[in-house]
């Protein structure tokens, strides 16, 4: 082997170390973002706001909610257009139940679902008229993924916008609105409200999990770096 095919080796040799090195420690780098973002996003998932907000201020129609959107407490006027059963719904308690939904329409154009409580409840305000302006204060909770039922007339599998879309001409709202109260220019409507389930994140994993990778790639990238001094040493 020339002179020059040695050097061309070796030089190959040693950019293929440097990169596989540098891929171990982007790789470690990656996964050290993503033990950051787990953190974060465990502080916003698990935390509500509760400075009342109108909900125009932190959503918009047709647009997917934003991290920063999700679990505020917000408060919007309009009046209820449709009405719901959500079948098999489950509370922050754990307690499982069917839940009375209405779609809101919020000005001319857009509406949001609202949880307003126990389906079984659902006869105890019966003055409530689809030209009455109610006054809602409540929780803005992201949409559910997962149907709890079948849908059917009047009953929605999950509380999503998207399987109402075929039922109203109007913008919706993404996400629902878990009401913590309503009230009209006559008084406040009382009834047994909803409690929230307990949040979690939805970046899967565990922060010290992503950091035992962290570890586990960057000393990879060191087993890369000193492999080919200890061949050197053990090379008679």
């Amino acid at each position: 082997m020339t002179p020059a095919s040695k050097f061309l080796t070796k030089a190959f040799q040693v950019i293929a170390v440097l990169l596989l090195a540098a891929i171990f420690v982007g790789l470690g780098m990656w996964q050290l973002q993503r033990a950051a973002d787990l953190k974060n996003s465990l502080k916003v998932a698990t935390t509500i706001d509760t400075n009342s907000v109108p909900l125009e201020s932190v959503a918009t129609p047709r647009v997917s909610l934003t991290p920063t959107a999700l679990n505020r407490t917000i408060f919007v006027t309009g009046q209820y257009i449709q009405n719901f059963k959500a079948p098999n719904q489950v509370d922050g308690d754990g307690n499982q139940a069917d839940w009375e939904v209405a779609l809101l329409q919020v000005n001319t154009d857009s509406a949001i679902l609202v949880v307003r409580g126990l389906w079984s409840e659902r006869l105890i305000n019966p003055d409530i008229q689809q030209s009455i302006k109610i006054d809602i204060e409540g929780l803005l909770v992201a949409s559910q993924y997962g149907d709890r039922a079948e849908n059917s007339a009047g009953v929605i599998s999950r509380l999503d916008s998207a399987v109402v879309t075929s039922l109203t001409d109007l913008d919706l709202y993404d996400g629902y609105v878990l009401a913590s109260s309503e009230s009209t220019r006559t008084g406040s409507l009382d009834r047994t409200r909803v409690t929230p389930e307990k949040l979690t994140s939805r970046i899967p994993g565990f922060y010290w999990q992503h950091l035992s990778y962290v570890v586990i790639w960057w000393l990879m990238a060191a087993v890369v770096l000193f492999l080919p001094f200890y061949r050197r040493r053990v090379t008679p």
